[in-house]
């Protein structure tokens, strides 16, 4: 297994040619984790995370990190209307289908995390542990409209520093706690080398699914399908300078959700690196301590 472990490639509903990654795929001893990214990124954002629960964690874990249809390494849509959440919940049921997975722990990072809510509609019985990574039911607009202006202001970096050096100007502010080791396993993350060139691992008209929203209006709010999460353990990282998810979100996750942890992640905004600031061992301790 290579250091971003196996890439498997698999068929969407529609026919749409989709990766993940598979992390230890022997490893047969406890329940997998399925790892979600944000709106925009993709599986290599738990590289770190899934080393540790292969090679660490008591008991260790099988981890597969998915890359939504126009992300990473998976075929981009034509119609960029496609790019919504509904199907991509389709989208990640035929892939853990294709790759035998029956029951799961679902890691959800942002709009991974709005995909486990989804999915709680659709098919509940296929988890049994969520991690919401900064996402809540309820979404501030300042977040959004921050996500927005990055996407549609993409930098075009010349080479690898730049790009490092891009990524810390724009988000430095709201994470004061990383290292540069951190920023530069961020950027790697973030953007991918195609012919020399320097770009976001991403197909750019996923810009349009965010300028097709007047973010000026009160956005929706998605309590019910939070709600649907009432019966499995719920785990929710908040990073301590979060403009997507409110403390007092969080508060009233707790208060409505019968098993349900919060943790902030101090020094980090949204959304907190799930590889850093012992992210994996509070997710293995909580998947433990719900004995799952």
């Amino acid at each position: 297994m290579s250091e971003l472990g196996e890439s498997v490639f698999f068929s969407a509903p529609d026919g749409l040619r989709l990766h993940a990654v598979d992390h230890g795929r022997g490893i047969s001893d406890a329940l997998p984790l399925v790892c979600l990214p944000g709106l925009s990124r993709n599986a290599r954002d738990f590289a770190g995370f899934a080393e540790h629960f292969v090679t660490r964690a008591k008991p260790r874990r099988r981890v597969v990190c998915f890359d939504y249809r126009g992300r990473g390494l998976s075929e981009w849509d034509r119609n960029w209307k496609n790019y919504n959440v509904v199907t991509e919940t389709e989208d990640l049921l035929a892939g853990m289908a294709a790759l035998g997975i029956t029951h799961a722990a679902i890691v959800g990072t942002s709009r991974g995390g709005l995909i486990a809510m989804t999915l709680a509609a659709m098919r509940p019985g296929i988890m049994r542990a969520v991690v919401l990574n900064d996402i809540g039911p309820v979404i501030e607009g300042d977040g959004l409209t921050q996500i927005r202006a990055v996407l549609s202001r993409a930098p075009k970096p010349s080479n690898w520093d730049e790009a490092i050096a891009l990524q810390k100007a724009t988000m430095a502010k709201h994470f004061p706690a990383l290292t540069d080791q951190d920023w530069a396993s961020e950027t790697r993350a973030k953007y991918r080398e195609v012919k020399g060139k320097i770009v976001p691992d991403h197909d750019p008209a996923l810009v349009r699914t965010l300028t097709s929203i007047d973010l000026r209006d009160r956005l929706p709010t998605l309590w019910p399908q939070f709600m649907g999460l009432s019966s499995l353990p719920v785990l929710v990282l908040r990073g301590e300078h979060s403009n997507l998810l409110r403390h007092d979100t969080v508060q009233k996750m707790a208060k409505r959700h019968p098993d349900l942890r919060h943790v902030t992640i101090a020094g980090q905004g949204h959304a907190p690196l799930v590889h850093t600031a012992g992210i994996p061992e509070l997710v293995e301790d909580f998947l433990k301590t719900r004995r799952r």
